[in-house]
C-alpha cells in the first residue's frame, strides 16, 4: 500500500503549507503575471491543429466539478465503498468552494489571451462562482479538484493495484494540460492548485480515517 498520506505536522506537510503561502502572496501582488503572460503567448501559438485542440477541450471538460462528484456519489451509494465516497465528495466540495472564494481573494485574473483554435460542439459546464467583482483564476478549479480526486482515489487503490494506481495522476496531469493550452489558466495557478489539493486531500483522509476503507468491518 502506498503510504502517500503524511502527517499535518510533518516535514512534507510543512513545506508544502509554506510554499502554498507563498504562492498565495506571489499571486496577489501579481508578481508572476509577465513570466505567465509570455507562456501563454508561446501556448497560443500551439492551437491549429484540430484534432489536438478537441482532444485538449475534452480533458478539459473532464474537470469539470460535477464528474468528479458523480463518482463520488455511487462510491457512497455503495456499502462497500461508502467511507471512501463520502471521503471523496467532502473533499471535492470543500476544495471547490475553497478555491472559488481564493480566486476572489487573490484577484489574479485570467489570461487576456483569446483561444482561437477548435471549438467542441457541446457547451462547456459552469463552474461554480460566487459573487465577486474579480474574474480571478489562482488557484485553478479544475486542478485542485482533479489533484483531490487523483489523491483520495489512487490511495485507495493502492492496495489491490500498488503500481498502476499511480497512474489516476494522469488525470489532474492532462485536466491541467489542456487548462494551460486553452488559455484559461497559468502556469503559476496551475501549480497553487495542485499543492492546495494535495493539502486538502491529506487534511481531510487523515481527519476522516480513509485508512479504515480497508478495515471492512468499518466500512
Amino acid at each position: 500500500m502506498q503510504k502517500w498520506i503524511f502527517d499535518v505536522r510533518s516535514r512534507a506537510f510543512f513545506l508544502l503549507m509554506v510554499a502554498f503561502f507563498v504562492m498565495v502572496y506571489l499571486a496577489s501582488a501579481k508578481i508572476p503575471a509577465y513570466p505567465d503572460g509570455a507562456f501563454e503567448a508561446s501556448m497560443q501559438k500551439l492551437t491549429g491543429n484540430t484534432v489536438l485542440d478537441l482532444t485538449m477541450q475534452v480533458f478539459s471538460e473532464l474537470g469539470w466539478v460535477l464528474y468528479p462528484i458523480f463518482v463520488a456519489i455511487v462510491l457512497f451509494i455503495r456499502k462497500s465503498t461508502r467511507r471512501l465516497g463520502l471521503i471523496l465528495l467532502l473533499s471535492l466540495l470543500i476544495g471547490t468552494i475553497a478555491a472559488a472564494y481564493m480566486r476572489c481573494y487573490t484577484g489574479y485574473e485570467k489570461p487576456d489571451l483569446q483561444y482561437t483554435g477548435a471549438q467542441l460542439s457541446i457547451k462547456s459546464g459552469a463552474d461554480i462562482e460566487i459573487p465577486c467583482q474579480v474574474d480571478g483564476t489562482f488557484p485553478a478549479g479544475h486542478t485542485v479538484r482533479t489533484t483531490l480526486f487523483a489523491f483520495i482515489v489512487g490511495y485507495a487503490l493502492s492496495r489491490r493495484f500498488p503500481r498502476g494506481c499511480h497512474l489516476v495522476w494522469l488525470y489532474p496531469i492532462l485536466v491541467s494540460i489542456s487548462r494551460l493550452y486553452l488559455l484559461q489558466e497559468y502556469p503559476t495557478t496551475v501549480i497553487g492548485g495542485a499543492i492546495l489539493g494535495i493539502l486538502l486531500a491529506d487534511v481531510m483522509s487523515k481527519k476522516l480515517k480513509l485508512e479504515l476503507i480497508f478495515d471492512k468491518s468499518k466500512t
